[in-house]
Formats: C-alpha cells, structure tokens, sequence
C-alpha cells in the first residue's frame, strides 16, 4: 500500500478503521508547518514540542474515539488543536510570544509581507529588529493573523477557522495589523529604534 497516494481523509479513513500505521504518514505530511507554527508562538523547542507532542495525542485520541467530522480539512482542524494548546499555554504563564522560526532565526528576515505597494515600500524602508520590535506592540490577534497570514502562509479562510472568527474578522486584523504598524512607523522612528 502506497500511502503517498492517499489523501489526508483517505488515511483518516483507514486509520479509523483500523490502519494505525498510516497516522505516521500524516505525521510525516504536516508535522514541519505544524510544529513551525507552534514554535513561532512559544519560541522554546521544548516546550513546542511538548505542545506538538500533545496535539498528536488528542488527534490520535480525536480519531479513534470516532469523533473526527472535519470532512476534507485535516491540516487546519489539526492546527486549531495546536493553537488551542497553544492559546492555553499562554493564559496559564501570561506571556508574549517571539517570533522566530524552529531553527532559532528571527522570522521578519525569512518571510515576505506580500501587499499592496504601500505596504511593501513601508516594511521594506524599516530593519527587521525595529519591525520586530513594533510587531510585539501589536495586539495579540493582529499578531497571530500576521504570524499565520504570511510564515503558515494559511488562507484567511483557514486562520478565521482556527481562531474562531468570521473571515472578515481576520481580514480585518490583519488589515488593522499593517495599519498599526505604518502608523507606529511614522508616529515615533526613534522610539522604535529604542525597543530594539
């Protein structure tokens, strides 16, 4: 059995019926952009792959118990238990994510923002650290739109679907995301320079 070959649902299917094999192959499929997104937010290897480690647990869990009815959508419904978790993490230590990818690099030098002109000709005239430092000024729900839009590259249907919210909800914060930040960019350039 090639299980290359199979859709996601398709090797849902046969693990729910009895396939235990096949949930490696799942694993295997999406465990960098799972594991990636989880670590952007908490920003300690351990500690993501702690939460990675758990919400494999509840996917397996999820599955055999026979409660799985996200038809067709298994990436997103997995990455909405990851940020759940994730979400729960943070309400018990009370703390701001950093952004950074797995390897320990600062994500603003990896990622491209792609927007309207304005938007890029803005980004591009400030440094990554001070673009860094005004993001962790933006709310918490404008970060993570940001975060999801442009590093998970997840669709806005798909981080309205994780966090909850209408799609017009996520396009809003992500438009009051770059908002926010074009208007801290103009406001006050040395106090940015200051947070670094």
């Amino acid at each position: 059995m090639k299980l290359a070959q199979y859709s996601d649902q398709g090797l849902v299917k046969l693990y729910i019926n009895g396939e235990d094999t096949v949930i490696a192959e799942l694993l295997k499929r999406h465990q960098t952009k799972i594991y990636t997104s989880i670590y952007l937010l908490v920003k300690d290897h351990y500690l993501a792959e702690d939460i990675f480690q758990e919400t494999f647990i509840k996917v397996i869990n999820t599955l055999r118990t026979g409660r799985y009815n996200e038809e067709g959508k298994f990436l997103p419904w997995v990455m909405r238990i990851a940020h759940n978790l994730v979400i729960d993490h943070f309400r018990k230590e009370k703390r701001n994510p950093i952004i950074t990818n797995s390897e320990g690099n600062d994500i603003l030098n990896l990622i491209q923002i792609q927007e309207e002109s304005a938007e890029e000709k803005l980004l591009k005239l400030q440094s990554h650290q001070e673009l860094k430092a005004l993001i962790q000024l933006l709310p918490d729900e404008q970060k993570e739109v940001l975060i999801m839009r442009h590093f998970a590259e997840l669709s806005f249907k798909e981080i309205a679907d994780l966090t909850g919210v209408s799609i017009n909800t996520a396009l809003g914060r992500m438009r009051y995301a770059l908002s926010n930040l074009r208007r801290m960019m103009k406001s006050n350039p040395m106090e940015s320079k200051k947070i670094i």
